[in-house]
C-alpha cells in the first residue's frame, strides 16, 4: 500500500543514511522502525501504582476532628508559610 508521510528534513537525511549503511531500503527501515513501536506499545505491562501507605492508626489523635485546611496549616506553621 503506498502512502505519503510528512517528516522533517534532518530526520529524512538521518534516516536514508542508516538505512544505506544497514544495506536496506528506507521502506525497511521504516517498517521496522513501526513494528517496534507496535510491538512495544503491546508488550509493555499497564502502569500500577505502587502501594505507598504506612503502618499506622491513621491522624494523630489532635487532628482526627479537623478539617484539611486546618491540617495543611498545622504542617506550615513555623516554616514561613
Amino acid at each position: 500500500m503506498k502512502t505519503t508521510v510528512e517528516i522533517s528534513d534532518s530526520l529524512l537525511r538521518e534516516a536514508r543514511k542508516r538505512a544505506s549503511r544497514e544495506g536496506v531500503t528506507l521502506r525497511t527501515l521504516i517498517e521496522r522502525g513501526l513494528h517496534r513501536v507496535l510491538n512495544d506499545s503491546k508488550t509493555g505491562a499497564p502502569f500500577q501504582l505502587r502501594r505507598a501507605s504506612f503502618k499506622g492508626k491513621g491522624l494523630q489523635a489532635e487532628f482526627r476532628e479537623s478539617s484539611w485546611e486546618e491540617i495543611r496549616d498545622a504542617i506550615y506553621r513555623d516554616r514561613g508559610a
